[in-house]
């Protein structure tokens, strides 16, 4: 049994990628091998040590509190738990998860009807705080290591605009993108993968000579060509990047078009991944309503029209469908103006 309890928290360690689904997980577990009528999970601030979140599982519903209002009812006993005090009471157990120092606490409960607890479970317990405790800390280290890149991720993206390198800001181009995206069915991690591909789509402008970026007139051959090597200019330097590599595809590929004439592979339909097609729809209406030195923006309702000519061609009918279906909503019509002001003041794109 204890054996099996440990290669069943491994598999579970080995699969999942953030605390708190490790600590939903943790606690559907718990509930299997300890036969308890409910348990938790409680996760501490690496910094501050106080309560960030409490995963339950009551054999029937999982949830996740991690709302500041939600700890006010955790009892002083629980409370000790997580102060490094275990407790084992006949129809209650709590034991801190600690590595170094402290990051969590565990719990599981019986009812009056049920058994009460024996050494054999504490045994099991003390199995799952053990082999649990050491992927809450990693996992809270890479989260960590995330949100400092994030924060990265933004300092370029807000550099971009104020250089005039691009053209958007981040958060009126993805409210759009994300509209859209949710409109195909895109699942959440596809969303999340647009959010950071709509800040660093521009970034290979980094490595494009600024005199060509802020050119007034049309380019030359040989300068559209140096232009389009952005999108495999913005992948070189986000690659090394582990969690950022989902969307490398997104960047790469968002100036395909559904008829397979776009660059830089000439992909075409499905070939192309979901999010891209998502974001050329976006780009070229942004690049419409915005201009180019050499063409004057349109309207919006010009731009609208003008993606509508183009479905099948250079876009996916169903992501201009899903445009139109927006359009027809207020706060989608909203965010598209708030990307054409944003845009009217900018310099405009190449």
């Amino acid at each position: 049994m204890i054996l099996s309890a440990v290669h069943m928290v491994y598999r579970l360690v080995n699969s999942t990628y953030n605390v708190r689904e490790l600590s939903l997980r943790l606690t559907r577990l718990l509930c299997q091998f300890i036969k308890a009528h409910s348990a938790r999970v409680f996760i501490l601030d690496p910094d501050q040590k106080t309560i960030i979140m409490v995963a339950i599982f009551n054999n029937k519903i999982n949830i996740m509190l991690d709302k500041k209002k939600d700890f006010d009812k955790i009892s002083a006993k629980e409370r000790k738990v997580t102060e490094g005090y275990p407790i084992f009471e006949p129809r209650l157990m709590g034991l801190p998860l600690v590595a170094d120092d402290i990051v969590g606490a565990v719990f599981v409960r019986r009812t009056p009807k049920q058994e009460a607890f024996s050494g054999h479970d504490r045994e099991i317990l003390s199995v799952f705080a053990e082999q649990s405790v050491t992927a809450i800390k990693n996992l809270q280290l890479y989260e960590q290591q995330q949100r400092t890149i994030l924060s990265s991720i933004k300092l370029v993206g807000a550099l971009l605009e104020k250089t005039g390198l691009q053209s958007h800001q981040a958060s009126a181009y993805f409210n759009v993108a994300k509209g859209l995206a949710e409109s195909v069915h895109m699942n959440q991690t596809g969303v999340e993968n647009l959010y950071y591909a709509s800040i660093l789509r521009d970034i290979g402008a980094l490595d494009i000579p600024y005199d060509l970026l802020v050119k007034t007139s049309q380019l030359t051959p040989q300068e559209f060509h140096l232009i389009r090597t952005m999108p495999s200019k913005a992948a070189e330097l986000i690659r090394p990047v582990e969690f950022l590599k989902p969307v490398l595809p997104l960047i790469l590929y968002h100036h395909e078009k559904y008829d397979g004439t776009g660059y830089p592979l000439g992909l075409k339909k499905e070939q192309i991944p979901l999010g891209a097609r998502v974001m050329a729809v976006v780009d070229a209406f942004e690049a419409m309503i915005g201009g180019r030195p050499y063409k004057e923006p349109l309207s919006i309702a010009e731009a609208v029209e003008e993606l509508k000519q183009n479905s099948g061609t250079q876009f996916d009918p169903r992501v201009i469908q899903a445009f139109c279906r927006l359009y027809a909503k207020k706060m989608f019509r909203n965010y598209l103006s708030v990307m054409k002001n944003q845009n009217s003041d900018q310099p405009k794109k190449k």
